[in-house]
């Protein structure tokens, strides 16, 4: 019989136990180290920690990108290793956004074609009113005809941002989205992000080494050698800085 616990009914993502370990012998790396952690729902989560930490290790494994050597991710109540290649790749289309540091749009499509790719290869049709309110939020209305060479930084990672919510996911995983945008840019897509989660019930998971950028989450997880350590409510960038100077990040 499993002892593995069910998944919480607020959890809209979460690991067991996770281990991955690259190599072998001499060579060998434990980039997560027995990790448990849940993500409730309409919750902004940052995960931080110092370079080799296992923060991109834990958010890759959570969304399926990458499989643990050990352990348990799932999906609201989807275990993921218990997935073919397959039906993995299913649920990352039809369950899960993301947003990564490079923006990955198609550059022959225009920033609207950009949004509804991943409901057009799924054979799905947005929901249009849902669609139009994300746009609106992203503040893209009028750039919709434009390919990504016509666009700004920020405005692309706009488009990827509405890509990752117009499908309504159980949950948006972002990689360092504000790290190829200034200041500025960097903000407004932190803004929407939040506006995401508070207003419209949305989950993200934000992986970021920016303490002012981990201020717009709910929560922040710190990891250090594979191993979470630490973790805050209601973070400020200032209390954020403190908590990475003691990891020595």
């Amino acid at each position: 019989m499993s002892t593995t616990p069910p998944p919480t009914a607020q959890a809209a993502a979460g690991a067991v136990e996770a281990v991955k370990v690259y190599g072998t012998g001499d060579t060998e790396v434990r980039a997560l180290d027995g990790v448990t952690v849940d993500f409730d729902r309409s919750r902004f989560t940052a995960i931080m920690g110092p370079s080799g930490s296992g923060k991109s290790t834990l958010m890759h494994c959570l969304a399926g990108l990458d499989r643990l050597s050990a352990g348990r991710v799932r999906i609201g109540e989807v275990f993921l290793d218990d997935l073919s290649d397959a039906k993995l790749t299913e649920l990352r289309r039809d369950k899960v956004g993301f947003v990564f540091q490079a923006f990955n749009l198609i550059p022959t499509l225009t920033a609207a074609e950009n949004i509804t790719l991943p409901m057009d290869l799924a054979g799905r049709k947005p929901d249009a009113g849902w669609m139009d309110q994300i746009i609106g939020i992203v503040g893209l209305s009028d750039r919709l005809s434009h390919r990504p060479s016509e666009l700004s930084g920020g405005q692309q990672q706009r488009v990827a941002v509405a890509r990752a919510l117009v499908s309504r996911p159980e949950i948006v995983f972002a990689d360092e989205p504000t790290g190829n945008l200034d200041s500025r840019s960097g903000h407004e897509v932190l803004g929407f992000m939040r506006y995401a989660v508070s207003d419209l019930g949305q989950t993200i998971v934000m992986v970021t080494h920016d303490p002012n950028a981990a201020a717009y989450a709910d929560r922040v997880v710190f990891l250090a050698d594979g191993r979470i350590v630490d973790q805050m409510e209601a973070p400020t960038a200032e209390r954020i800085i403190d908590s990475m100077k003691l990891l020595g990040g």
